[in-house]
Order: structure tokens, then C-alpha cells, then sequence
């Protein structure tokens, strides 16, 4: 007989078994712990988006070769959403007369891209989104940064395992003033200015030269990016590194005249946060302002600051740092056995009457022998089992086993509920 062969998965996508999808909660709950921290709202936008909306500002690297993109059966030009700003931008603009400013949104979902797939990249991700639209200041940059900083603490992470980078466009928008860097080169430039960490210094020099400076531009360049003291020259850098020192977060910060961030949006501060103690290379999360989004689809202008975290890299980050929470099969910790045909539907009601007083509780789905579902328990993790025989139910008494310690006691069915909280206890 012929074997039969499985049909894999679509390149770049993600299987999440439990244990995967445990992770993918832990990073969640996190979020969105941080999140309502600081008072955010949960919102989430559609996972179909019409090409033009990324179109305007997203960049063309974004829409042409990173976008799945398919006609409709109307002709019409569709796309896994890649990302959520212009989403965003859209629904803000949609009600901007009808929502109470400043407004706070956060968003956790999934997002695709057409990219090469590798050890932290996938076409498939979930993505972390926080927005605050209304108030352009320092300060707002401030908060988002601190609301990734307290997500950086409550997975575990210290600041010299994780580290916000920062900058600001309007301050980097002076220094090219000053190098003669004409306005139509500076996207060039700044996506230059992003890839050279990732790059020999001589090649990085090459393909700077390439791009049109003179020798003198590029040497002042270089000046730029290795002076650590520049925030000093930014009103706005000063009072953020001021909001931050309030807001208890200034530990994880640092300015970074290295970072700009690619996307034609942003405006003033930008930031990334990176891994500086492992081998993950790639950022953890980014974000930075972006005052004219909005009058780009249609809406008034009006102020935001973001940032986005994908959960492929720090899930990466938090595994080889040993900050996942271990693995439990099972949400219930607690197994109604079944011990024979006559006593299962006794079983089964025993099983519910826990579940009304609040128990997670698992029922083994037909009759076995004791000892297999005893393994299945310990299997599964489960913590205590509990035995409805004939002895007991003659008795209207309930048999309670601590699987850990092997050790029971008999109980009225009354008491069980608290026989079980003992065991835990103890376990």
C-alpha cells in the first residue's frame, strides 16, 4: 500500500501546536497587560485592505514586494493587511469628529508579508500596535516608549538583555541642513543610515557615495552617527529623556543617532528596541511620530505616535532567555476519572456541578482501567484526580487523589471542592 503524503503548510506561515499557542498568549497577555496600564483601548481593523491605501505613504519596497496582493472577483487590487497605520489613519479620519481625544488604541493581530522567510522573519506574523492620536509633544512620545519599556519588564527582560533606541527625525533634518544633504536624498540617506549596522564599513561607505554624496557629506555623516551627545542639541529629545526619567522607564532607554526608521511617515522622534545581549539581530519592536497621516486619507490633520512589536523575534528573545512560562497540557488541573459504564454519567455530573463552582475541569471520555487514566492525568498535568466508584457513590462520597503525592482522601461530595483546594496547595 501506497503511503500517503501530507500536504505541508503555505511557505512563511506558522503552525501553532498548544505549546506554541501558549507562547503566542503568554506574549499576548503581556501586551495587553501593558496596554491597559497605561489606559489603551483594544480596537483591530479588517485583515483584507484595498492596495491604494498603503500606496501613499507605506513606501513602494512595502506595496510592490512585500504585499500579498490579488484581484477580487470584481478586478479590484486586494491585500493581507502588512501592517495597521493606514488602517488606523482610515477609521480615526472615518469618526475624527466623533471620538474623544486624545485617543489611546492598541491592537494585537495577525499581518503578512511577502519576505524571504529566516530565523525571525516570516510571511506569517502577530503583530503588537499602540497608537496615541491627538497630542503632538515629547511627552505622548514619552508614554509610548514607557508602555514598551513595561512590556519589556513584565515578560522579564532588564535593560541590559533589551534596549529602546532612540532618535529624532527633526534633529537629523538639521544635521543634513548642515551637510548640504538636498531634501530629495534624505529618504536615500536615512535608509542608508538604517542599514549600516548590517553592513562591512567599506561597503557601507561604497554604496553612500553611490547614492550622490561627496566625500566630505559622507565623512560628516559619519561624524553625525558616532556623536552619542547629540540629543543635547534637541529641545525634544530633552524633555523626552526628562518625561521618561518620571515615567521610571529612562533605564531602558538610550539616544541613538543610528536609528531613523525607514517609513516615509514618521516626523519626529523615532525609536527601536533591540536584543543587546543575545544572538537575536533583528529589532524587537519600533515606532515613532507621525503628524500627516491622517490628511493623507481623506481626514484633518492630526498628531500620532505608534509603534508596532511582531512576536516571531520576541518570542525568539524570551525562549533562549528562559522567561516562558513552562508548558502545562492542560488548563484544568483537575480530572473527573470514569471507572465504569454504569458510573459514567455519574461522573459526568460530578464533572459539571465543579465546573458551576468555577473548577477547570477535565473528564476522561469513556471507561478505563484506573492506572491509564491516572497516566493520562500526569500526562496532561493535571493535578488531582478524583474517583466515583461504587464504594463511593453507595456512600455519596467522592475519592480525591493528589497525583503529585499520592495521596488521597475520601470525602463528601459536598466537601469536594475544598478537598481539592487543600491539594493544590500543596502541590
Amino acid at each position: 500500500m501506497a503511503s500517503k503524503t501530507l500536504i505541508p503548510a503555505v511557505k512563511g506561515t506558522r503552525e501553532f501546536y498548544p505549546e506554541e499557542m501558549a507562547q503566542r498568549n503568554f506574549i499576548y497577555e503581556k501586551a495587553r497587560q501593558a496596554s491597559r496600564l497605561f489606559g489603551y483601548q483594544e480596537w483591530d481593523a479588517p485583515f483584507l485592505e484595498t492596495i491604494e491605501l498603503y500606496a501613499a505613504k507605506s513606501g513602494e519596497e512595502l506595496v510592490k514586494e512585500q504585499s500579498f496582493v490579488f484581484p477580487d472577483r470584481g478586478g479590484d487590487l486586494i491585500t493581507l493587511r502588512p501592517e495597521l497605520t493606514p488602517s488606523l489613519a482610515r477609521m480615526i479620519a472615518q469618526k475624527q469628529n466623533e471620538l474623544v481625544f486624545p485617543v489611546r488604541w492598541w491592537s494585537f493581530g495577525p499581518f503578512w508579508r511577502y519576505e524571504r522567510p529566516q530565523r525571525g522573519r516570516t510571511r506569517e506574523f502577530f503583530q503588537w500596535n499602540v497608537d496615541m492620536l491627538g497630542v503632538n509633544s515629547p511627552e505622548a512620545d514619552a508614554e509610548l516608549i514607557a508602555v514598551a519599556a513595561t512590556f519589556l519588564k513584565l515578560v522579564g527582560l532588564t535593560p541590559e538583555q533589551a534596549t529602546i533606541f532612540v532618535n529624532n527625525r527633526r534633529l537629523m533634518d538639521a544635521q543634513f541642513d548642515a551637510l548640504q544633504i538636498s531634501p530629495e536624498k534624505r529618504m536615500e540617506v536615512s535608509n542608508a543610515v538604517d542599514r549600516r549596522a548590517k553592513m562591512e564599513a567599506a561597503k557601507w561607505d561604497e554604496y553612500v557615495l553611490e547614492l550622490g554624496l561627496k566625500r566630505e557629506q559622507l565623512d560628516g555623516l559619519k561624524q553625525i552617527l558616532g556623536n552619542y551627545d547629540l540629543w543635547q542639541q534637541s529641545e525634544e529629545l530633552i524633555r523626552l529623556f526628562n518625561a521618561l526619567e518620571a515615567l521610571g522607564v529612562k533605564d531602558y532607554v538610550r539616544f541613538d543617532p543610528n536609528i531613523m526608521r525607514g517609513l516615509l511617515y514618521y516626523t519626529g522622534t523615532v525609536f527601536e528596541a533591540f536584543d543587546v545581549s543575545g544572538s537575536v539581530r533583528r529589532a524587537i519592536l519600533g515606532g515613532g511620530r507621525y503628524d500627516n497621516l491622517l490628511r493623507d486619507v481623506g481626514g484633518d490633520p492630526l498628531s500620532g505616535v505608534g509603534f508596532a512589536m511582531g512576536d516571531v523575534v520576541i518570542g525568539i528573545l524570551l525562549k533562549e532567555k528562559g522567561l516562558i512560562p513552562a508548558f502545562i497540557p492542560s488548563p484544568a488541573p483537575v480530572l473527573v476519572t470514569v471507572f465504569d459504564a454504569s458510573l459514567w454519567m455519574a461522573s459526568y455530573s460530578l464533572a459539571a456541578e465543579l465546573r458551576a463552582e468555577g473548577w477547570n475541569v477535565i473528564t476522561y471520555p469513556e471507561p478505563a482501567k484506573l492506572p491509564k487514566q491516572f497516566k493520562f492525568a500526569d500526562r496532561m498535568g493535571v493535578k488531582v484526580a478524583l474517583v466515583l466508584g461504587p464504594e463511593e457513590a453507595a456512600s455519596g462520597k467522592v475519592t480525591v487523589k493528589n497525583l503529585a503525592t499520592a495521596t488521597q482522601e475520601s470525602v463528601a461530595r459536598i466537601e469536594v471542592s475544598a478537598a481539592i483546594r487543600r491539594m493544590l496547595a500543596t502541590n
